[in-house]
C-alpha cells in the first residue's frame, strides 16, 4: 500500500511540475476565465464518469448531508484560490516565484502533520525542516518584498491537503462535490464574460478552444491521484514527495523561459534542496535499519 501511495504521489506531482508549459499555451486567456474552465470541464468529466459507473445515488445522498457540504466548500474554495494565484504567475512571468511558493509549501504540509494530526517525526528529520525554513527566510529577504505569490499558493495548497487528509470521503466524490460546489459561479462568470464580449472560448481559434476543455482532464487527472495519495501515506512523506513538482517548475522557468534568477536566491534554494537531499537519506537509513530489525 505504501508503495502504491509514493507512485501515486509522485505521478500527480510530475504533472503538476509540468503545468507551466500548458497554462504558458493559454497565456491569452485571462486567469479567471482559465480557472473557471478548469471547474467547468473538471466537474463534467466526474459527472459522465459518475455516470458511467453506476454511483449517481451515492452522489446524491452525501452531496446532502450539512456535514459533508461544509468540509468540502473549505477545500472547494482553498483549492480556486490556489489555482487562481498559480495561473496568474505563470502567465505574468512570476513562475520561479510561483515554485517558491511549492518548496515552502512540504515544510507546511510536515508540520501541519505534526500539528494536527499527531504525526511523529524522527530527531534528525528536524534538521532539514530548520535548514528549509533558513532558505525561505532567506529567499524572502533576497526578494526585498514579502513574497505574497509564494506564500500564498504555499498556504492555500497546504491547508487543502489537510482538509483532504482528514475528509469523510473518497477521493473521486470529494472532488465531485468540491468542482460542483464551484460549478455554478464558473459558469456563470463565463457566460457574463461572453456577453460583454470579453469571453475566450468559442473566439480565439479551435486549439485554444481545446486546451480549456482540456483542462479539465489535466485537473481532475493528478488531483485524484494526489487525493488517493494522502490516504495511502503519511502527510510528512507526502511533504518530501512534493518537492517534484516546484523543482520541475523552477527548472522550466529558469532553463525555457529564462526567467532571470540571481546568486542571492540560489543561496536560498541550495538550502531548500539541501534540506530534501537530508531529508531522503535520513528516510533512507531509517528505513533500511527498520528493515534489518525485523529479518
Amino acid at each position: 500500500m505504501l508503495n502504491k501511495g509514493v507512485w501515486t504521489a509522485a505521478g500527480a506531482y510530475t504533472i503538476w511540475g509540468m503545468f507551466p508549459v500548458y497554462w504558458k499555451w493559454l497565456q491569452h486567456v485571462p486567469a479567471l476565465q482559465s480557472i473557471c474552465h478548469r471547474i467547468v470541464w473538471s466537474c463534467l468529466i466526474l459527472l459522465s464518469v459518475l455516470v458511467f459507473i453506476h454511483r449517481s445515488r451515492d452522489f446524491r445522498i452525501v452531496f446532502l448531508t450539512p456535514t459533508v457540504i461544509r468540509t468540502y466548500v473549505l477545500a472547494a474554495v482553498l483549492i480556486a484560490v490556489n489555482w487562481l494565484v498559480y495561473i496568474w504567475s505563470v502567465n505574468s512571468g512570476y513562475i520561479v516565484e510561483a515554485s517558491l511558493g511549492y518548496f515552502i509549501n512540504p515544510l507546511l504540509s510536515i508540520l501541519m502533520g505534526v500539528i494536527f494530526l499527531r504525526e511523529r517525526l524522527r530527531a534528525w528529520q528536524w534538521l532539514p525542516i530548520g535548514l528549509s525554513a533558513a532558505g525561505v527566510l532567506y529567499l524572502t529577504l533576497a526578494y526585498g518584498r514579502p513574497p505574497w505569490i509564494a506564500l500564498t499558493l504555499a498556504t492555500s495548497f497546504g491547508l487543502y491537503g489537510l482538509v483532504k487528509k482528514t475528509a469523510p470521503l473518497g477521493s473521486f466524490l470529494g472532488l465531485l462535490i468540491e468542482t460542483g460546489i464551484l460549478f455554478v459561479p464558473a459558469v456563470s462568470y463565463l457566460l457574463y464574460a461572453d456577453h460583454i464580449g470579453q469571453g475566450a472560448f468559442l473566439h480565439t481559434g479551435t486549439v485554444s478552444d481545446l486546451l480549456m476543455v482540456g483542462a479539465g482532464l489535466i485537473t481532475t487527472v493528478p488531483l485524484l491521484m494526489f487525493a488517493s495519495a494522502l490516504k495511502q501515506i503519511p502527510l510528512f512523506l507526502v511533504g518530501i514527495l512534493q518537492y517534484i513538482t516546484p523543482t520541475l517548475q523552477f527548472l522550466l522557468g529558469v532553463l525555457v523561459y529564462h526567467v532571470p534568477f540571481s546568486h542571492s536566491k540560489l543561496i536560498g534554494f541550495g538550502c531548500v534542496w539541501m534540506a530534501l537531499i537530508i531529508f531522503g537519506m535520513e528516510g533512507y537509513l531509517a528505513g533500511r535499519r527498520k528493515l534489518t530489525a525485523t529479518t
